[in-house]
């Protein structure tokens, strides 16, 4: 990795890379933040994911444009989310096992769907996405302006939504209202603030936010939809959410440090096509689980999240 230092250009590129594939996973932390902070251990963003990326597919293969992609994506991501709200605030099912079933059910039914809405070619079709756009003047700063400000709209989105929600969170009487239903539930209950209600839209607005890490991988990155195309991607992001301790900007810094040994395992398997390519496909996995060794103990998540708030119980 330390050659790269030599070589602004081949830098320049090694960081863009590292970018774009850290984007999924950034969308996806960012809902694991909102969802977690209230209280509610989402461990679905694997199939939000998912789901996200075959509405992004379906919006944009019917209709031609990627903006229609975008919406459908986020809508099925809310849609998705919902059963996952229903299981998890509603009923107390266990959150662990409510978010395994939307993975697995997501899993199917994209695989099931994509083949009755796009057809044969879901695999092969190349859909219209969004192409990088170079912003004037920033975009020329060496080194810098094209890693940051040569990139697509769903980038620059990024750039947008994680101050916004850290100010929703840190910053406003609403994001004071759901760190506190994440850490006591009761209280809040008490004071008169609607835990369910207040847990229902965190859960939801995640759904959608996870959803733009499969929009972003269908319409920025591959421009088309696979079977399993989220990889596990979910999962990292749920370690992005420990890493990052449960903030937006911590959990954008998680995820662009995985996004950087994501980069560089590729340019291992470039620079080393004798050895087996799944050896170095694990590096983004392995740092992820070292990552959590390393600060094991250390973090103290939302008291509240993962139980389940029976008002009548206090």
């Amino acid at each position: 990795m330390f050659d790269l230092f030599s070589d602004v250009s081949a830098l320049t590129q090694f960081l863009s890379s590292a970018l774009r594939l850290s984007m999924p996973l950034i969308f996806a932390a960012l809902a694991g933040v909102l969802s977690e902070r209230s209280g509610v251990f989402n461990v679905g963003l694997e199939g939000l994911i998912l789901m996200g990326a075959f509405g992004a597919a379906l919006g944009t293969f019917h209709t031609g444009s990627p903006f229609v992609g975008v919406l459908v994506g986020m809508a099925l991501g809310v849609l998705l989310s919902l059963p996952m709200a229903i299981m998890s605030i509603s009923l107390g099912v266990n959150q662990i096992v409510a978010g395994v079933a939307i993975n697995l059910f997501s899993l199917g039914i994209t695989a099931f769907l994509a083949r009755i809405a796009i057809g044969a070619s879901a695999n092969t079709q190349l859909l219209p996405g969004f192409r990088p756009i170079a912003i004037p003047l920033l975009s020329s700063i060496p080194m810098i302006g094209p890693v940051f400000f040569n990139q697509d709209l769903l980038v620059y989105l990024m750039y947008l939504v994680v101050p916004a929600l850290f100010v929703l969170i840190y910053w406003t009487p609403l994001g004071l209202s759901i760190r506190a239903v994440g850490h006591n539930p009761r209280a809040c209950d008490a004071a008169g603030i609607s835990v369910a209600g207040l847990r229902y839209g965190c859960v939801l607005v995640a759904g959608a936010l996870a959803a733009m890490g499969g929009v972003y991988l269908v319409l920025s990155q591959v421009f088309v939809f696979s079977e399993h195309m989220s990889a596990g991607k979910g999962f990292i992001a749920l370690a992005a959410v420990i890493l990052g301790r449960w903030n937006p900007v911590g959990a954008m810094l998680a995820c662009l440090l995985f996004g950087v040994f994501d980069a560089y395992q590729l340019r291992l398997q470039f620079e080393n096509p004798d050895v087996p390519y799944q050896i170095f496909s694990t590096l983004p996995y392995l740092v992820s689980i070292l990552a959590l060794v390393m600060i094991s103990g250390r973090n103290v998540a939302p008291q509240a999240v993962g139980k389940y708030y029976h008002r009548e119980s206090h």
